[in-house]
């Protein structure tokens, strides 16, 4: 619920209405294949029906939401799109990830998905369909978990340290209860332990009965997780030796895209320093 985003009274009115702009944004962005009903945009962000016409507007006038003329369902307008492309050049890991998905989606013939970390959550960018003809359609880009929910966002959250994994935890319990009641703060520090053990984490069905996940963490030039590869496939294509094969394959990609991301963070420092001396 956006309420959990307030941060007590000492925040000013026009803060927490960004906040909650900003929050509607995301929960419009996350329906963008069917479109954002009103009455579901209410119920998901806890506020009345007045509140989120009027914040739904504001974002209608800075282009970043349009409703259908028919339907009346809300979609990201094309002024997310315009903010997105300028965001790309600087967080590079949709574009530089493309290749190695699409890698791993035909050597593997699963589903791989490209994923980054945006605080306590982690959001797919990208998916990519493997040959195999059974797929699974548990994850799609726009979609946002907390971490430790689903393999890829476990990557990520097993890849911190202690201290971040229990305040990740602590900070996603509210939603953890409501929307993921399966995953306890017990279930998800042994999923974190296991996850380390193993070097790639496994989601054994339990977003989605049948649909299983392995991840690996993707880090920064600077070590710390910035995001992880992923691939989801029906249960019988993940038994113990194929999990093997298929950690390997992720692992492997995982490190050059960790490559990419170092070359590409040297790259904007030596524009930097030469934007500095001019």
């Amino acid at each position: 619920m956006i309420r959990s985003v307030d941060r007590g009274s000492s925040r000013s009115d026009g803060a927490q209405s960004v906040d909650r702009a900003l929050a509607l944004l995301m929960m419009v962005g996350a329906r963008r294949r069917e479109g954002a009903r009103l009455a579901d945009l209410v119920a998901e962000s806890g506020l009345n029906k007045p509140t989120v016409r009027r914040l739904l507007l504001s974002l209608m006038r800075a282009g970043l939401v349009e409703q259908e003329a028919a339907g009346g369902r809300y979609h990201l307008g094309p002024e997310s799109y315009v903010l997105g492309t300028l965001a790309e050049e600087r967080f590079g890991l949709h574009r530089l990830s493309l290749e190695g998905v699409a890698r791993l989606a035909a050597r593997t013939e699963d589903t791989a998905f490209v994923s980054i970390r945006r605080e306590n959550y982690a959001i797919c960018l990208h998916r990519e369909e493997g040959a195999f003809p059974i797929r699974t359609h548990v994850l799609m880009p726009g979609d946002r978990h907390p971490l430790g929910v689903g393999s890829g966002s476990l990557a990520i959250l097993a890849a911190l340290p202690d201290e971040d994994v229990e305040a990740v935890i602590s900070a996603n319990s509210a939603v953890l209860a409501e929307r993921y009641p399966q995953f306890t703060p017990e279930l998800l520090r042994a999923s974190v332990a296991e996850t380390r053990a193993a070097g790639y984490a496994l989601n054994p069905g339990l977003l989605m009965q049948g649909s299983w996940g392995m991840g690996v963490a993707v880090r920064d030039g600077a070590g710390q997780p910035v995001g992880a590869l992923s691939i989801a496939a029906i249960e019988s294509r993940l038994g113990p030796a194929r999990q093997a094969q298929v950690a390997a394959l992720l692992q492997e990609e995982a490190r050059r895209l960790e490559m990419k991301l170092a070359d590409f963070g040297r790259g904007r420092e030596a524009k930097g320093r030469a934007a500095r001396r001019t």
